[in-house]
Formats: structure tokens, C-alpha cells, sequence
């Protein structure tokens, strides 16, 4: 799955969430989703929290075959900044 697909179906969650924080996806070598409110796009760019994690690890969390919660505490999910802004991000995806 590429980054541009990942970051459609991101983009057709938060568009009525009323999501109105920033968040950077760092997913290695695969790429960057940034999502500021509703706004999703690819690349770089600030973010109030960054989640750090493998392009797998990624997809698995967004179809719900691998627990936030648990990605984390395997260390297969980093997050700096805003932590708050990844769990409430996590009622949208």
C-alpha cells in the first residue's frame, strides 16, 4: 500500500471529526503523513505530536489489527511531543 493511499483513507476519516490538532507520522523510509485538522498531506512538516513507526506497523494500527496501546508498549510505536493529541487522534482512526 503507498503513502498517497494511506493518506486518502486518512483523509476521508478526519474530514468531519472535527480533529482540529496537528500530528506527524514518521514512517521511515516509506514516508511522512501529516495531518493538521482535517488538512492530510504527505511530506514534512510541524506537528504538535510526532508517532514514529514502520509502514506495517502503520497499516495494521489503521485497519485495526494491532492495539495503539500495545504497539507502544512493544516499542513498536514512539511518540514525542503532545501525547494527549495521539490518543485523542486515536478516536478518529
Amino acid at each position: 500500500m503507498s503513502i498517497e493511499t494511506i493518506a486518502d483513507k486518512i483523509r476521508e476519516k478526519v474530514a468531519g471529526s472535527g480533529f482540529d490538532r496537528s500530528v506527524k507520522f514518521d514512517l521511515k523510509d516509506a514516508g511522512t503523513i501529516v495531518i493538521d485538522g482535517t488538512t492530510v498531506t504527505t511530506g514534512e512538516g510541524d506537528a504538535d505530536c510526532t508517532i514514529t513507526m514502520s509502514l506495517d506497523d502503520f497499516v495494521a494500527l489503521t485497519k485495526g489489527d494491532l492495539n495503539p496501546t500495545a504497539a507502544f508498549m512493544q516499542g513498536k510505536m514512539k511518540i514525542a511531543g503532545d501525547m494527549s493529541v495521539a490518543m485523542a487522534l486515536s478516536q478518529v482512526l
